[in-house]
């Protein structure tokens, strides 16, 4: 196995090469060994991912941490960690799921400015701004180069704009985060508007942007980095629900023809 240091630096280079990299989000043990078996390079985990496996609306950052470590257990790959808004609004007390997140295997990790509160999602851009510095000093205090990325969130809670988001991200890169995400730009032109103006590696993920989009069409606009977020749990929880369905409804079993070769996923678990 990999030290933590090399799947650090491991996590670096494949922001540092040229073109786009995919990272997917397994939500247990089992599809971070499927996902590292079909040879990807990285991981990510996904809070409504394991919220959804926890049959929860909202997980807690120990439940997240705990995820994380059964992900990062599981395969050599570096391990991205989702860490919400690091379970608190404090800047400093938000930070330290940076360190926790590092105990728990991560080499990157993300903080956000959705504040959790449905009056009130997003943090004042201020204090937006102080939690992704007290982050990134939590992440340099780290003995190995942990990655860290920054969330602008107003696209997925109801204010679409653009030119706040931008500013947003702009400021975050100017306190040192790495990595660059605003989930819910939808259009490739969109996205290109927003890669060109930050300096650091973008991450789209695909769950809210046009499925159409392909690697090196987005690639081709500047994104480095693809994640899927809670898409590929959803989507196994969209063919649970149709086995689920068709006993019910129909007293049939026709899905089993369907199911996963039992060698390919024995052979990935070896």
């Amino acid at each position: 196995m990999r030290s933590q240091t090399e799947k650090a630096e491991a996590f670096r280079a494949l922001h540092a090469r040229p073109g786009a990299f995919i990272i997917p989000n397994p939500w247990d043990a089992g599809t971070a060994k499927l996902l590292a078996a079909m040879g990807f390079e990285a991981l990510a985990t996904t809070s409504l991912g394991l919220a959804n496996t926890l049959g929860s609306a909202t997980v807690s950052l120990d439940a997240i941490l705990e995820n994380c470590r059964a992900i990062a257990e599981a395969t050599d790959l570096p391990v991205n960690a989702d860490l919400e808004n690091g379970g608190a609004n404090d800047p400093k007390a938000a930070a330290k799921a940076i360190a926790r997140a590092a105990e728990a295997g991560a080499v990157g990790g993300s903080i956000e400015d959705f504040s959790g509160v449905p009056e009130k999602p997003i943090y004042d851009f201020s204090l937006a701004v102080e939690r992704v510095q007290a982050a990134v000093e939590a992440a340099r205090a780290l003995p190995f180069p942990f990655t860290l990325t920054a969330r602008a969130e107003n696209f997925l809670h109801g204010r679409k704009d653009l030119d706040d988001t931008i500013k947003r991200l702009q400021a975050f890169e100017a306190v040192g985060a790495d990595v660059l995400y605003s989930p819910g730009l939808y259009d490739i032109e969109t996205i290109r508007t927003v890669v060109s103006l930050v300096g650091k590696p973008f991450n789209l993920v695909m769950g809210f942007a046009d499925p159409t989009l392909t690697l090196p069409q987005l690639a081709e606009a500047g994104v480095k980095r693809i994640s899927v977020g809670g898409a590929m749990e959803r989507y196994a929880l969209a063919a649970f629900l149709k086995c689920a369905r068709e006993m019910k409804e129909r007293g049939a079993f026709t899905f089993v023809r369907e199911m996963a070769p039992i060698a390919e996923v024995r052979a990935a678990f070896g």
